[in-house]
């Protein structure tokens, strides 16, 4: 089969588009599936730029989302069949190949059968970013009719899930964007207050917004400095929710001071810990975005879109202009 893989780290030009052995036998609790779209992550630019810190095996296939045909179920799988349309999140890890290929071996528990509405393009640009904000935002913080959520980088791909989720939740958004045009594109959304964080203070425009109570819930896409300035948008007892790591040099002190609850969200932690019931978690909630999708309740917007072979143009596409939406390899 042609697939994308490298043989070590580094640049989008250590990407290779070639011919690797297509995966035959199905274990008994996997699923082979006919790759037809792949949606890229920032995970597979950083697991591209340093293996090392993951649980991989060259050479490296890279990519987690995905969305095909099923082609063969292992003997331990009722719930596929051959011929459907599925949709997934998967990471290469631990003896596991990524979807940046024809074919992959899925685990049966993280697939869910593709929202009927959408083409396969928009299904893979889906699983990652609707899992992560879900987790979020249900399973972390809790979210409660009402509240008032502050999401950071909402044109991305987590945080445009994330306004969506948290609107359907029947909490107020606030969320944070770097131009006009993805300032119109979050207002689609349904963002009731957009802060362009170039031009303007965000943690005075939360205070503003907020009559100086703060918001319920913060939720940090994009890394150390945003994270610390949550804890002042945050009021007290409030969340504050993260997908990246803290650094050594973080001040928890206003953290502690407003008695936030803080957590970490992880979506690939099923994988990298082998937990079944967690896993069967994310398959659950991929089935559950996909009746929102086919009751128009949810959308998922594509950026732009390349050929498989095109791997690492597409990379290099994601990592130097940030656009609004998801960037989608097609096979």
């Amino acid at each position: 089969m042609k697939a994308v893989y490298f043989d070590k780290g580094g640049s989008p030009d250590v990407l290779h588009y070639g011919d690797i052995a297509t995966p035959n036998d199905c274990g008994e609790n996997q699923v082979l599936v006919r790759i037809k779209a792949i949606g890229i992550n920032p995970i597979d630019c950083k697991l591209r730029a340093a293996p090392e810190r993951f649980p991989v095996t060259f050479p490296v296939i890279p990519g987690c989302d995905g969305a095909g045909i099923v082609e063969a179920v292992g003997t331990q799988v009722s719930h596929f069949k051959s011929g459907d349309e599925v949709y997934f999140s998967q990471p290469g890890f631990k003896g596991r190949q990524g979807t940046y290929a024809e074919y992959t071996l899925v685990d049966a528990s993280l697939l869910a059968l593709k929202p009927r509405t959408l083409s396969f393009e928009q299904a893979a640009a889906a699983p990652l970013v609707f899992i992560t904000a879900w987790e979020a935002l249900h399973d972390r913080a809790r979210i409660m009719h009402d509240q008032i959520v502050l999401i950071h980088a909402g044109a991305g791909g987590v945080g445009h899930a994330a306004i969506q989720l948290a609107k359907l939740a029947g909490a107020r958004v606030i969320t944070t964007v770097s131009n006009e045009e993805k300032a119109a594109f979050v207002k689609q959304l349904g963002a009731d207050l957009i802060i362009n964080y170039r031009t303007q203070d965000v943690i005075a425009e939360v205070m503003r917004w907020t009559d100086s109570n703060g918001v319920d819930i913060a939720f940090d896409t994009v890394g150390p400095a945003v994270l610390q300035s949550c804890f002042r948008c945050v009021k007290p007892y409030g969340d504050v929710v993260t997908i990246l790591q803290a650094t050594t040099d973080t001040d928890w002190s206003e953290a502690r001071k407003r008695n936030v609850r803080f957590s970490h969200e992880l979506m690939l932690s099923p994988v990298l810990l082998e937990l079944e019931q967690a896993k069967q978690h994310q398959g659950e909630i991929l089935k559950q975005c996909a009746a929102l999708f086919d009751n128009n309740k949810l959308t998922v917007s594509i950026a732009r879109t390349f050929k498989l072979s095109e791997a690492a143009t597409a990379q290099h596409f994601l990592e130097h202009n940030h656009p609004a939406g998801k960037v989608i390899l097609v096979v």
